[in-house]
């Protein structure tokens, strides 16, 4: 018999923000030990419940019983299981016994070749589960394996889970699965909402689980249906007074995993707090309340906010006004920071960060903002942007690290920088670069909006990436404790999404002299560069590049990174050519001969071409390289690859009739000459070998 099975755990409150990944590690449990024991297909249908107070699920077609199985068995080659007058051996006996096999059945053996030897096979039938034998060792198992970071006792159990569990139901239709689990006995009870449920309640069957603790217990239990509800909820009740929330998926799923029965409630704070950086009121009211701030049409912060609370009040003021007295003094704290804060220019609070150890290989905040000052300065210089303006904003760019603001919510360095730079009457480009040299921060966020913040955000990044490669400080597998892939990413990204005209290899060796003579800065250098490229070629990889075509272009990374696109695009149609084909494998092939070839390779003698072959092809690279030349000084990579498509005819005459490995010294040198002039041709936009097959 089939029938849709229910699994419950019910527990005190769960950690909110594991809430969603507990569910589903749950659910995924149970339903791969049913589909183990054949008690369910291969894809069975279930559903995930898991509420600040329970985790469970539902799986429809699980059996009661699961079908017997017919197993073929080796037992052992025939020439050890039976003697010399054909009975069964010791040793077979022996295995027999130990299987529990009857010796009258060796007569039915199947006899058959395994390997090279007759071995006897034996089938049987194997009882199929039964779900009340197995379900609680599969539920056990699937708690055990809970993605949980730290377990509890509680009272005189010996059991252990990251919470108390109070309840287990076990639910086969309308039938209990016998079973014990966290020493608890599975029923078909649980309790709904602490104030607004019935106490307990009795679930009839598992169908009717999540209809049931609604209506008796007033718990929504599905994790993503209460997400929805909410989401639904924050967005009527912002269009009831003329505004949005905030969008925040992380605090939407951790308030989702604080309430069982959620109600929005618009809660109000004084206006004169808005004189406060929206930011610093927002995180603050995220951070600390888990409230939902609301922003206009023009996306400005309004002085009222949603509350998504765990009860249904009569009279609605005695949430909202409870929480209003809660908030104001959240933004009055907000208020001293930032009115403490301002009263201290940020330039006074240099000598303060002396005393910030940056890295203990590396000197203090303040010694590393001497090394950002100079490097801003050069790229500026080599931008053509405004250097003084580079240099103040990198000497300010960690200054808030010392505010009482930061020191309260390290997420807003560099956006109270910028507010406080404002204040003390820095301009508008210095005040926008200490906010912008964060960025990019994440993968998807804006990068800086112009030349001096480029400056700055470079200089940022490239003097962390060769600090801690001169240190020997390298990520090493998922380990990047200090953020060097999402520097170099960023790093990256300011290059290429904004074609600043920057060499890679220049901007590194600028970085480098900066750093004391006992680092060795320099000697990194090279490490760092095949760190970057690998960081770019998966980049492009992820955005769906061809990987033969990421390879090619990126066989030696360009100094100048921004040229990558344009690279990559001349690639792109290079492939479509029917020319393509052969000239990549051709250059494989002269790759691969030039590898060989030793000593120095000269220029071409065009006294020394005997064959006519060689002759054409030499001509044909002579005559073409002028073009080639201005088509590459020109960044015209599409049309240098496709004049390559010219040469085709020369080069595959040339390897029909000419031998490159000619007896005469003299002769075979200049022909490896040509090929040295035809390699480097063909592969100035990209290593074109690579895209042969």
């Amino acid at each position: 018999m089939q029938d849709t099975l229910l699994v419950e755990l019910l527990t005190e409150e769960l950690p909110p923000k594991a809430l969603a990944r507990l569910g589903e590690a749950f659910a995924d449990g149970i339903v791969k030990g049913l589909v183990a024991h054949k008690l369910v297909g291969a894809a069975p249908e279930f559903h995930t419940f898991a509420s600040p107070r329970r985790l469970a699920v539902t799986v429809s077609g699980v059996a009661a019983q699961a079908a017997d199985a017919q197993v073929r068995e080796k037992i052992m080659p025939v020439s050890v299981a039976l003697t010399a007058d054909g009975t069964p051996s010791p040793a077979l006996l022996k295995k027999l016994e130990a299987k529990g096999i009857s010796a009258d059945a060796v007569a039915s053996f199947e006899r058959a070749m395994d390997g090279k030897s007759e071995t006897f096979f034996h089938t049987m039938t194997v009882p199929g589960a039964a779900l009340d034998a197995v379900l609680a060792g599969i539920v056990a198992e699937s708690v055990k394996k809970l993605p949980i970071p730290k377990v509890m006792r509680w009272g005189d159990s010996t059991h252990q889970f990251v919470r108390p569990v109070h309840g287990l139901i076990q639910l086969h239709g309308s039938r209990v699965v016998p079973g014990e689990v966290l020493g608890l006995a599975a029923g078909n009870t649980t309790r709904g909402h602490r104030f607004l449920g019935e106490g307990a309640v009795t679930v009839e069957s598992a169908e009717a689980y999540a209809r049931t603790l609604f209506e008796k217990g007033s718990v929504v239990a599905s994790f993503e249906a209460r997400r929805s509800l909410i989401a639904h909820e924050l967005a009527k009740a912002a269009a009831q007074v003329g505004a949005h929330p905030v969008e925040d998926a992380a605090l939407l799923d951790e308030v989702t995993a604080l309430v069982e029965h959620p109600t929005v409630y618009v809660g109000e704070f004084e206006a004169e707090f808005l004189a406060v950086p929206q930011e610093c009121l927002i995180l603050t009211m995220k951070q600390n309340q888990k409230y939902f701030p609301l922003l206009d049409a023009a996306g400005k912060l309004i002085n009222k906010f949603l509350i998504v609370a765990n009860i249904k009040a009569d009279i609605a003021d005695n949430i909202t006004g409870g929480n209003a007295r809660v908030v104001r003094a959240r933004l009055s704290d907000a208020k001293f920071f930032f009115d403490t804060d301002r009263k201290a220019k940020l330039d006074s609070r240099l000598p303060r960060l002396a005393n910030v150890v940056y890295h203990n290989k590396l000197g203090s905040v303040l010694d590393r903002i001497g090394r950002l000052e100079a490097l801003a300065g050069k790229i500026a210089a080599r931008l053509h942007a405004d250097v003084a303006a580079a240099q103040r904003a990198a000497r300010l760019a960690k200054a808030d690290l010392v505010t009482e603001m930061v020191g309260e919510f390290p997420e807003l360095q560099g956006i109270m920088g910028e507010y406080y730079a404002r204040h003390d009457g820095e301009g508008e480009v210095v005040a926008k670069a200490i906010e912008q040299h964060y960025h990019p921060r994440f993968a998807g966020d804006s990068l800086p909006q112009d030349n001096v913040a480029c400056a700055v955000a470079l200089a940022d990044k490239l003097d962390a990436l060769v600090g801690f490669y001169a240190i020997g400080e390298k990520p090493t597998g998922d380990k990047d404790p200090f953020g060097l892939r999402r520097a170099a990413l960023g790093a990256l990204r300011i290059l290429i999404e904004t074609e600043l005209p920057l060499e890679l290899d220049a901007l590194l060796a600028d970085a480098a002299a900066g750093f004391a003579a006992e680092h060795n800065a320099a000697a990194a250098i090279p490490a760092l560069v095949e760190f970057i490229g690998d960081r770019l070629r998966n980049l492009l990889r992820e955005q769906g590049t061809p990987v033969e075509q990421v390879d090619a272009v990126l066989a030696a990374l360009p100094s100048r990174v921004a040229d990558v696109p344009a690279k990559l695009a001349a690639v792109a149609e290079f492939v479509a050519l029917p020319e393509a084909a052969a000239l990549a494998a051709a250059n494989k092939r002269i790759v691969n001969i030039l590898k060989k070839a030793e000593g120095a390779i000269g220029e071409i003698d065009v006294a020394l071409l005997v064959e006519p072959a060689e002759k054409a092809l030499a001509h044909a690279v002579i005559e073409a390289a002028p073009l080639q030349r201005s088509l590459l000084e020109n960044a015209d990579y599409t049309g240098s690859l496709k004049g390559l498509a010219g040469l085709r005819g020369a080069v595959d005459t040339f390897f029909e009739e000419v031998m490159v490995n000619h007896d005469e010294p003299l002769i075979r040198a200049n022909r490896l000459a040509l090929l040295k002039q035809l390699a480097g041709m063909m592969n100035a936009v990209a290593d074109i070998s690579r895209l042969s097959v």
